[in-house]
C-alpha cells in the first residue's frame, strides 16, 4: 500500500527513476480500486465514482509509467509507442517489465541502491 500511495504522493513527478516493484504495485492496487469502484458503479447504476477516479489517477499513471521507463534507460516519449496498433502495446509492456539499468543513467542513480524509507 505503502508502493501505491507514494506514486500519489508524487504525482506529477516526471524525473527521476521507478523501480519494477514500485510500478507494478501501483498497477495492483489501481487496478483493485477500479475493480472496487466498478463494481459499486454497477451496483448503484452508475459510473460516476469510476470515471472520478480514473480521472484522478490519470496524471500519476503516466508519471510513475514514465519514471519506469527511465530505469530501463528509455526516454518517457516510448510511451507513445502503445499508440501502434497490437505490437505497439506488447513492446510497452516489455519494456515495463525489464530490469532497470543496475548503474546511473541520465536519468538518475540506480533506486535499487537508494535507502528505503520505514
Amino acid at each position: 500500500m505503502t508502493w501505491y500511495l507514494n506514486v500519489l504522493k508524487n504525482y506529477a513527478g516526471f524525473s527521476g527513476r521507478a523501480r519494477r516493484k514500485e510500478y507494478w504495485m501501483f498497477v495492483l492496487f489501481n487496478f483493485i480500486v477500479a475493480a472496487v469502484l466498478a463494481g459499486i458503479g454497477v451496483a448503484i447504476d452508475t459510473q460516476i465514482p469510476y470515471a472520478i477516479y480514473l480521472v484522478a489517477v490519470l496524471v500519476p499513471a503516466i508519471a510513475v509509467m514514465v519514471r519506469r521507463l527511465h530505469d530501463t534507460g528509455r526516454s518517457g516519449w516510448w510511451i507513445l509507442i502503445s499508440l501502434v496498433p497490437l505490437v505497439g502495446g506488447i513492446v510497452l509492456l516489455v519494456f515495463l517489465a525489464s530490469d532497470g539499468k543496475p548503474e546511473a543513467n541520465a536519468y538518475g542513480e540506480n533506486p535499487k541502491l537508494a535507502p528505503q524509507a520505514v
